[in-house]
C-alpha cells in the first residue's frame, strides 16, 4: 500500500484522535538537574505517571510533523514502516494512560517500554533507507532537500529525547544493561562525574582499530587538558556517557581516516590534536588535524544528511553500531546529540591544511536542559517557508563578455 497523506490520516484516526489530543501539548524539557534529582529518589511510582502521558505527548508531537512530510518520500516502503512504527508505540501506551499503578501494572509498562527500544532501534537507518528510495525514483531539488534537512533534526532530535527518558527508566527501575551505565555511581544513564578524558581515549582507541584495520596505519593522538576552575582536579561533568562517546567516535573517526588519507605518502603520520577545558559555564573540546580539510563551501554541506564525503560506506571501517557512517549521518546526528542538552558542534576547515571540530558541553548540570522540538500551528509553516529563489545576485559565466 502506498502511504499519502490521505491514508496518513485514516491511520491517525484508528487511534480515536488521541494523537491530535496530545499534539496539543508541549513536550516537558527536563535538566539534567531534574534527570539527577529524580533518580536518586528512585520513585517508580512517580516515573510511571509522569513518562505514560510524557511519552504520548513526545510521539504525538513527531507524528504530526511526519505528516507535513513530502509524499514523495512518505510513500516510500521504509517511511511507512518507520511511521507505522511510531503509532504502534503510541498505541502501545495507549493502554495505560488511566490506568492505576500497581506492581503488575509497573511490570506490564516496563515491558512496553522495552519492547518499543527494541522496535525502534533502526529508524535512523530505515529513515535513511527513505531517503535513498526517494531519491531513486523523484530525486530532490533544493527546496525538497531543505524541508527533509528541517525535519529530520527535528525528528531525530525528537527521537534522542524519547530514549532518553525510556532508557532511564529502564534503568532505574528495569532490567536493562549498558556497559556504560554499569557503575554503581550512575543515576541511570547519566554519570554525575563522568570521566570526559577516559571516553575520549576509549573513542579514539576505537576509532584507531578501525583505521588500522581498514589502511593498515593510523595517526595517534595528543591530548590536552586544562581544569581552569580546580586545576588540580580531573575533568568531570554530569552527563550521558554514551552520547559523548558516540561524539567523539565520530570526530575522531573521521579525523583519522582524513589524515590517513591526505598523509598517504607519508612515512610518518602527523598526529590528531585535542584539547579539553572546563570553564565556569562551558566545557570545550577541540579537535585538530592536518587531512587537508574541505573548501569553505562544502562545510555547511558536511552537516546535511544528504551529503558525506566517503564514497561508499565500508563495512569494514564502520562498525554495527554506527552504520549510517558513510551515508552522511555521522556528523548531523552528533551535533543532535550535543544540542540535546544546549550545548554545539561546528566545524572549521581550512583547505590544504586540515579542520578543527568544536564540541561544547555545559559545564553546570542545571543549565544543561532539553532541547525538544515541538509541533505548532507554525510548523506547517514553517515547513514550507523556503525561498522558491535567491534574492541575491550570482556569478556572472567566465566568457560572459
Amino acid at each position: 500500500m502506498r502511504l499519502t497523506h490521505r491514508t496518513l490520516l485514516s491511520l491517525m484516526k484508528r487511534i480515536g484522535g488521541k494523537v491530535d489530543d496530545y499534539a496539543q501539548y508541549r513536550p516537558s524539557a527536563l535538566s539534567m538537574q531534574n534527570l539527577i534529582d529524580f533518580g536518586r529518589k528512585a520513585e517508580e511510582k512517580a516515573s510511571f505517571n509522569f513518562l505514560r502521558k510524557e511519552l504520548l505527548v513526545r510521539l504525538a508531537n513527531v507524528m504530526k510533523e511526519v505528516a507535513l512530510l513530502p509524499e514523495s518520500l512518505l510513500g516510500t516502503p521504509s517511511a511507512m514502516l518507520v511511521y507505522q512504527w511510531y503509532q504502534e508505540s503510541f498505541q502501545d501506551l495507549l493502554q495505560f494512560e488511566n490506568v492505576e499503578y500497581s506492581p503488575n501494572i509497573s511490570n506490564d509498562f516496563t515491558t512496553q517500554l522495552t519492547q518499543i527500544v527494541n522496535r525502534h532501534n533502526t529508524v535512523v537507518e530505515t529513515m535513511a533507507e527513505g531517503l535513498m528510495e526517494m531519491k531513486a525514483s523523484h530525486g530532490i531539488d533544493p527546496v525538497t532537500q531543505k524541508n527533509i534537512q528541517f525535519f529530520l533534526n527535528r525528528f531525530y532530535l525528537s527521537r534522542i529525547s524519547i530514549r532518553m527518558l525510556i532508557n532511564q527508566h529502564l534503568i532505574l527501575f528495569g532490567q536493562a544493561t549498558h556497559p556504560f551505565y554499569q557503575s554503581s555511581q550512575h543515576i541511570g544513564c547519566i554519570d554525575p562525574n563522568c570521566d570526559v578524558i577516559g571516553i575520549i581515549e576509549d573513542a579514539y582507541e576505537n576509532a584507531r582499530f578501525l583505521c588500522d584495520r581498514y589502511y593498515l596505519r593510523s595517526p595517534g593522538m595528543k591530548l590536552e587538558c586544562k581544569n581552569d576552575l580546580q586545576p588540580s582536579q580531573p575533568i568531570t561533568i554530569v552527563y550521558v556517557p554514551s552520547h559523548l562517546y558516540h561524539i567523539m567516535h565520530e570526530l575522531l573517526k573521521n579525523a583519522l581516516r582524513a589524515v590517513t588519507e591526505y598523509q598517504q605518502d607519508k612515512d610518518a603520520l602527523p598526529d590528531v590534536h585535542v584539547q579539553v577545558v572546563k570553564g565556569k559555564e562551558d566545557l570545550s573540546i577541540r579537535i585538530s588535524d592536518n587531512g587537508g580539510g574541505v573548501p569553505c563551501r562544502l562545510v555547511g554541506n558536511l552537516f546535511n544528511y544528504l551529503y558525506t564525503t566517503a564514497s561508499l560506506p565500508s563495512p569494514e571501517i564502520h562498525e554495527p553500531s554506527a552504520p549510517m557512517a558513510g551515508l552522511g549521518y555521522g556528523l548531523p546526528v552528533s551535533r543532535l546529540y550535543a544540542r540535546y542538552f544546549h550545548g554545539d558542534l561546528f566545524l572549521v576547515s581550512m583547505e590544504g591544511y586540515g579542520s578543527d571540530a568544536y564540541v561544547y558541553l555545559k559545564a553546570l548540570a542545571v543549565e544543561a536542559s532539553e532541547v525538544i522540538p515541538a509541533y505548532t500551528a507554525m510548523s506547517k509553516k514553517m515547513f514550507n517557508n523556503v525561498e522558491k529563489s535567491s534574492q541575491w545576485s550570482r556569478a556572472v559565466p567566465t566568457g560572459s563578455f
